[in-house]
């Protein structure tokens, strides 16, 4: 099959316009489950929609909120399957639809029963969304810029949800059922618009490449390049995935849960973790329910919502930073901080609740605008990208959506429990949520591996797993034991690359060794594809050593190419 044909004119949006048009219009996805996250914060307290739903119990309330999470669980648990079925654009496409309809169902609601209905059916559309998203950015990103791409994405998700807090606000001025009725109307028009434009994005090249589509697959690749077939760096892309697919599919690897469960435990297990603290740290008794905490405080009424919008805006901000930070510091850091910041400003959040003093009111819109805008730069946009990023390509759909499932899980048990904690135990809710940042802290500083700048292809030697077996057996010859014996970087007994240890994990005592904090916190990523140093040590073998001579596609500066995990896209 001949895929480097010469170039042919064309019209069609390719390379970096292509890559940011695509991060930008899947935002979408995400604004929509955004949007619907806060506009409901804000019609539960119009009076026009108590009156329609005559004067709704805090449970009717948590109910109508977090019934979305219900509807949402349970497409994220299917979206697995379907996305790697139906593909990442389908699955994009179906998930509009479908939130749309359910969108539809809200906005013309004749009471509780239906409002619920439309809810869960919105739910089952924002499941597949908030699955597929993710997956869909990080598979057409480089990863250079993977990290960036995944935070302009969560932007998208709170400019959604202060888009629908100044919507509610707005409309909290007109003297009918439409205050309530136009926020939830133009839901739909929003997911009218993702379904159209979802017909015409292209699919994940990686999903391409998987299903035997390799045409296809090189496609997109070369469109994201910059539309040239004849690019080095679009070909040693092409045959790095398809190098990781033929090595996946020859170790007999299954694709099913039980098998992601026994080999890949310790990433499920991270990437569930994630999304569960962040929802334990407490952004949703501030997302669904802040004008109720600002009423709670003394602010009333519109003057709620007004504060709800203000700390929207901040929240918008605060996302911002990690687009420049997240591919520099790297993810473990900035998760570090930003937890210690939001467990500050929850705890004295109670406090200033407990005190109930003249200057309360002000004090928690300080401390609620302060914990959003740490969350917003840290645990909003971390836990989407980080899933997608430490799963292989064979379960990586699968392992995406048991962490979606785990964060719509404690959504909807945030969602529905606040309004009752907030009745019963009232300022001691927050002290709770800053106790569970507080153990979010401890839980990345011991477990969570840095992935900044990795390949997904590479993502095995984070974890210090079989790298060998699954990206060189395919290509080299492993060297004899007694060449390789005294070098440091190979196990003699084994014939097998040492996984990554740090020196920290080396001088380490027994106790710390317990933890198994060390091996991850430590480890910083190293390329495995070695290949020069594999000659030296076994100058018989076949090392697949290339040397080619090309340009960057950007200008005539000349580089070298040693083998496709050399070539980074764009660079």
């Amino acid at each position: 099959m001949d895929m480097t044909s010469g170039p042919k004119p064309s019209r069609r949006l390719v390379g970096q316009p292509l890559l940011y048009s695509i991060s930008i219009f899947a935002s979408l996805g995400v604004f929509l489950f955004g949007y619907d996250q806060g506009v409901m914060s804000g019609i539960i307290t119009g009076p026009h929609f108590i009156q329609y739903f005559n004067n709704p119990s805090a449970l009717r309330v948590g109910t109508m909120v977090a019934v979305l999470e219900i509807g949402a669980l349970v497409t994220s648990l299917l979206s697995g399957r379907v996305g790697d079925i139906a593909g990442r654009k389908n699955t994009l496409l179906g998930g509009a639809i479908i939130f749309t309809v359910g969108g539809s169902l809200q906005t013309f609601t004749h009471g509780f029963g239906s409002m619920v209905a439309g809810r869960i059916v919105s739910g089952f559309g924002v499941g597949l969304l908030s699955t597929i998203v993710p997956i869909y950015q990080s598979e057409i990103s480089p990863p250079s810029h993977r990290g960036a791409l995944a935070c302009v994405e969560f932007t998208g998700n709170i400019f959604g949800y202060a888009f629908s807090v100044w919507t509610d606000y707005f409309c909290s001025f007109i003297d009918s059922n439409l205050a309530w009725r136009i926020p939830l109307l133009i839901q739909c028009v929003i997911g009218a618009i993702l379904a159209i434009g979802a017909y015409f994005l292209p699919e994940s090249p990686r999903w391409l490449i998987d299903t035997d589509k390799d045409k296809e697959g090189m496609k997109v690749i070369v469109d994201l390049h910059g539309g040239d077939p004849n690019d080095p760096t679009a070909i040693a892309e092409f045959q790095e995935i398809k190098d990781r697919v033929i090595s996946e599919r020859e170790s007999g690897e299954a694709r099913t849960y039980a098998a992601m469960w026994r080999r890949y435990k310790q990433r499920v297990l991270l990437a569930m973790s994630s999304q569960a603290f962040a929802q334990l740290n407490g952004i949703n008794v501030i997302s669904y329910y802040a004008p109720r905490v600002f009423e709670e405080a003394g602010w009333k009424g519109r003057q709620a919502i007004l504060m709800t919008g203000i700390n929207a805006i901040i929240y918008i901000l605060s996302t911002l930073p990690p687009w420049y930070l997240v591919d520099r510091w790297g993810r473990r850091p900035i998760l570090i901080s930003g937890a210690f910041i939001m467990t500050l400003s929850l705890c004295a959040t109670g406090f200033w609740l407990y005190l109930d003093v003249s200057y309360t009111p002000d004090a928690v819109v300080l401390c609620v605008i302060i914990f959003n805008a740490a969350f917003g730069y840290s645990w909003g946009p971390i836990p989407w990208l980080y899933p997608p990023e430490i799963m292989p390509l064979t379960v990586r759909a699968k392992g995406v959506s048991l962490s979606t499932a785990t964060n719509w899980a404690f959504n909807f048990i945030v969602g529905e429990a606040t309004p009752y904690l907030q009745e019963v135990i009232t300022w001691r809710l927050y002290v709770m949520h800053g106790f569970f940042c507080a153990c979010s802290i401890v839980l990345v500083y011991f477990f969570y591996p840095e992935t900044k700048g990795v390949p997904l292809e590479e993502m095995d030697a984070v974890f210090g797993e079989d790298v060998i077996k699954h990206h060189m057996v395919a290509s080299l010859d492993l060297p004899d034991r007694d060449i390789i014996e005294g070098d440091s970087r190979f196990d003699e007994e084994e014939g097998l690359p040492r996984p990554l240890v740090s020196k920290r994990e080396r001088d380490a005592g027994p106790f710390t060794r317990l933890l198994s904090g060390w091996k991850q916190k430590d480890r910083t990523y190293q390329p495995i594809d070695d290949r020069e140093e594999l000659a030296r040590l076994n100058p018989e073998a076949d090392h697949r050593v290339e040397h080619e001579r090309g340009t960057s596609g950007e200008g005539e500066e000349e580089y070298e190419m040693l083998g496709p995990r050399d070539v980074d896209r764009g660079q």
